[in-house]
């Protein structure tokens, strides 16, 4: 029986439509193929392995079974049955004098009088019988771990992509282009080793690592956060300078940008920008930011398009100028709430701010009557290196709130980089290190803005609905085309928060969300806002078309360019550094499943982390389309997973006999009929109800059926 737990980071996957369904229904039927030719080499090997030791040793093999339940076909060879059976999700090895349906087989006397049972085998032999699958699934999932390593395996660094406002890592001061070397002592080769250490550490997690120039290092311990499924700190993966499309046509930006009207093309590598080489997304992302106002001629490597069997051309470099985006408004100034984080050595961690301090006033300037909160990060950024005057109001824990000036000087850091991930995400202010929430009361509304005549100050705005202005039609509509897509998310032709629209509900635990929806309407330029507003008495709905914010003369730092995601190939030089890579891959990957369990048994592991078998299929199936390596690298995973959970000392699994057997070894007898059935049964339901519960997860948790 084998079963998988899978934690899974954000990520965004976008796919280009094949030119022929016909070609694309093939290749979806040759992945689900490998898929399972893939799967059954894995239960294959592990049953294979019980049945060669117990061949060795001289016992009678019944029956070598891939699946259970009905058999769907068989063959007689010698003694032993050959079988398919209807229910795919294991294998089992049938020896005389071991059954795990009828568990009095061990124990029965007549059975062990034949010299060919499994009963009459001495312990040692039975240990290695029963250990054999594990062993197998070690060695297989080793070569395939080799295999793949010969080859080469594509993995994300372990660089900082982005980092959550508000989050730990964004405390601690992460910032984009950072290179983790360490996570709780232990090397990082890629973020999937952050996104492990931080998920089953039990305590904080400590960082070591360098800064994106290459040369100042740093050490931070970070409080992962829990009120999620899995234990984060607020960190993403980082893009690369490939562009990747996102629409029919293979043009590159999200619908409505600026980036998405210029020219550029899937799979255009960015070399320059505004006459400045860039070397990887954080220097990119650092030019954009510093000169957001300016057009830029951006320098892509392009490599024209060519026929089926053509050899590839060769690249050109062309030229694209891409103007600034504007930031979008609805000309809405609403009230700012507390500071909710402060960054470890910031200016305001220098200053003494404190999470739930207020500011009221910049440069004696009244925060949202005078100046926009939403405008504070570009205003603080403005005066880099310049003493701001900036007033606080702090609650006293059982007297009058104070009122207090401090004077900060601001770093020279942009806002609206950092990522927005939660429905009730603060903004942040970069320059000075601090986050605060926005409130959803109203106090000034701009005249000439959509919201001039229908929002009144002191309105209160409690439901926000981002939405499309019309529903946009699948990608692909003839029966070929959706045949293709089975079991695979459709494609759909829309902007960077999918088809559906992005609602935010004030609620009395998070009535915060003003922020939220104002920088997802930066982002999906093409889409309407729906308002519910209370208005005194009122209650009303309001649909608003947002516009350019031309009067503030501010402009937001990404212009919509949809990147590819930052890789590096790992690829063995020999033979042996290749089995060397695999053995530290596979003791790396054994020592989570432990973890995971662990964390799962601690609370600090949530179980709408596992997956069953419908999820092993899916994500089987996403590595089959990748390519063979990527295959090969997740049934190495699986083999480890299965040879870790079958080792677990529960009956009816490997782990179960192999405690029945010391049992025997020390006491020398085994144990009684009737502690081998109450054991064996518990076991089964045990284990029965386990995989209900995976495959509950499966259906109605994971594939969001149950909402």
């Amino acid at each position: 029986m084998a079963w998988i737990s899978q934690m899974s980071d954000s990520y965004l996957l976008v796919a280009m439509p094949s030119v022929l369904a016909a070609s694309k229904l093939m290749a979806t039927i040759l992945s689900w193929i490998w898929v399972a030719l893939g799967l059954g080499l894995v239960i294959f090997f592990h049953e294979l392995g019980h049945f060669a030791v117990a061949k060795w040793c001289g016992v009678f093999v019944e029956r070598f079974s891939i699946g259970f339940g009905p058999i769907l076909w068989s063959l007689k060879r010698g003694d032993t049955e050959y079988a398919l059976s209807a229910v795919p999700f294991g294998g089992y090895v049938k020896m005389l004098g071991q059954d795990d349906m009828d568990p009095s087989q061990l124990s029965s006397e007549e059975i062990k009088q034949d010299p060919r049972s499994y009963s009459a085998k001495p312990v040692w032999q039975r240990m290695a019988i029963i250990s054999a699958g594990v062993i197998m699934n070690i060695i297989t999932g080793t070569l395939f771990f080799a295999i793949a390593f010969h080859d080469g395996v594509e993995t994300a660094p372990a660089r900082i992509g982005s980092v959550v406002v508000g989050k730990a890592a964004w405390a601690a001061g992460l910032k984009n282009g950072d290179l983790v070397t360490e996570v709780n002592g232990k090397e990082a080769h890629g973020f999937m080793d952050i996104m492990y250490g931080v998920a089953l550490s039990s305590s904080d997690v400590e960082l070591k690592g360098v800064g994106a120039d290459g040369k100042q290092p740093f050490q931070h311990s970070l409080t992962p956060d829990k009120t999620d499924t899995r234990r984060m700190i607020g960190v993403a993966p980082s893009p690369d300078l490939q562009l990747l499309a996102m629409t029919e046509d293979g043009s590159s930006g999200f619908p409505g940008t600026v980036a998405a009207t210029v020219g550029l093309q899937s799979s255009d590598e960015i070399i320059s920008v505004g006459g400045e080489s860039v070397r990887n997304y954080a220097e990119l992302q650092r030019l954009l930011i510093s000169r957001r106002a300016d057009e830029l001629e951006f320098v892509v490597k392009r490599r024209p398009k060519t026929e089926p069997g053509q050899e590839p051309a060769t690249a050109q470099e062309v030229k694209v100028t891409v103007p600034p985006a504007r930031f979008r408004t609805l000309g809405l100034s609403m009230d700012i709430e507390r500071i909710t984080a402060i960054q470890k050595d910031s200016p305001a961690d220098d200053a003494k701010l404190r999470p739930r301090d207020k500011i009221i006033r910049v440069d004696g300037q009244d925060v949202g009557a005078t100046l926009n909160p939403v405008e504070l990060p570009d205003y603080f950024q403005s005066r880099a290196g310049q003493a701001v005057e900036v007033e606080i109001k702090r609650e006293v824990d059982g007297g009058t709130p104070k009122e207090f000036k401090v004077s900060i000087t601001p770093r020279d850091r942009s806002g609206w980089v950092d990522r927005f991930e939660e429905r009730g995400s603060p903004l942040s202010v970069p320059s000075i290190g601090v986050a605060y929430q926005i409130s959803s009361v109203v106090l000034k509304v701009e005249p000439g803005s959509p919201a001039d005549g229908q929002i009144k100050p002191n309105d209160r705005i409690t439901k926000i609905e981002i939405y499309l202005p019309q529903n946009r039609i699948p990608i692909g509509t003839t029966i070929l085309e959706r045949l293709a897509n089975w079991w695979s998310p459709p494609k759909l032709d829309v902007d960077y928060f999918g088809s559906r629209p992005v609602e935010l509900v004030g609620s009395e635990k998070q009535p915060h969300i003003w922020a939220t929806a104002y920088s997802v309407m930066q982002m999906a330029r093409t889409r309407q806002v729906k308002l519910t507003v209370i208005s005194g008495d009122e209650t009303k709905t309001l649909e608003l078309q947002p516009i350019e914010d031309v009067k503030s003369g501010l402009y937001f730092p990404d212009r919509g360019l949809i990147h590819g995601g930052e890789f590096i190939i790992q690829k063995a030089t020999s033979v042996g550094d290749a089995l060397r890579m695999s053995a530290r891959y596979a003791k790396t990957r054994g020592t989570e499943v432990y973890l995971t369990l662990r964390s799962l048994v601690r609370g600090d592991l949530s179980i709408k982390e596992l997956h069953g078998p419908i999820g092993i299929a899916k994500v089987a199936h996403h590595f089959a389309s990748a390519g063979l390596t990527p295959l090969l690298l997740f049934l190495g995973f699986l083999s480890i997973n299965l040879a870790v959970l079958n080792f677990l000392p529960i009956p009816v699994l490997d782990g179960g006999h192999m405690v029945f057997l010391c049992w025997e070894l020390v006491t020398r007898k085994p144990p009684s009929e009737r502690v081998l059935i109450a054991a064996q049964r518990f076991g089964l339901i045990f284990v029965v109800g386990l995989m209900l519960l995976v495959i509950y997860l499966d259906v109605f948790v994971h594939t969001g059926a149950g909402k």
